[in-house]
């Protein structure tokens, strides 16, 4: 681990390559697993603004399990994450015509139609946040289903933390990416990458 600024940093977010590939994996992250994606509790109010513009484009059964649990639920170990469908599918999953799945959140800000992106560890993903003794620890999150997505970085040798530069900055300032920037031409010069 490094530190950075007031966050612990894990080496395999500047070791590993990664870089989504959409148009193999389909958007499945978005559909797979056992809970929905965590939230802030600062995000809950941002999502619920949101789904007013968004909420014609939900499949009827999210629109169904939004009107019956809202937007979010504590999952198992008590941590808030977005509601799922039929205990997989994030409630802001939707699939375009050739079954690629997409985040109704995502698409609506990126045509300017509402101004919360979508949750902050979708967009982080495969990084996942975890408080250590009071400080934020980025983690590397394996899943088997992102094997094309490191085939992928591999193939553009493009570390994970500069396929995330995006969201890193949203969730940390561009001071702390630029200090990741320098940490990665560091280790780079030491031998470790």
């Amino acid at each position: 681990m490094l530190e950075i600024q007031d966050t612990l940093v894990s080496l395999d977010i500047f070791t590993q390559h990664f870089c989504c590939d959409i148009p193999t994996c389909r958007g499945v992250c978005c559909v797979e697993g056992d809970a929905g994606a965590p939230l802030d509790a600062g995000e809950i109010a941002q999502i619920e603004q949101a789904v007013e513009t968004v909420w014609d484009e939900l499949p009827a059964k999210a629109q169904d399990v939004i009107r019956r649990q809202g937007v979010a639920y504590s999952d198992p170990s008590g941590e808030l994450v977005t509601s799922i469908v039929d205990g997989k599918d994030c409630v802001f999953a939707a699939h375009d015509d050739d079954g690629t799945c997409y985040c109704v959140l995502d698409r609506a800000y990126r045509q300017h139609r509402i101004k919360f992106q979508k949750p902050i560890s979708c967009h982080l993903y495969p990084i996942r946040l975890k408080n250590v003794a009071g400080r934020t620890a980025l983690n590397y999150d394996r899943w088997d289903i992102c094997n094309c997505a490191r085939k992928l970085g591999k193939q553009l040798s493009l570390p994970l933390y500069q396929f995330l530069k995006e969201p890193l900055v949203r969730r940390f300032g561009q001071e702390w990416w630029d200090e990741c920037d320098t940490a990665y031409t560091e280790l780079k010069k030491a031998g470790y990458i």
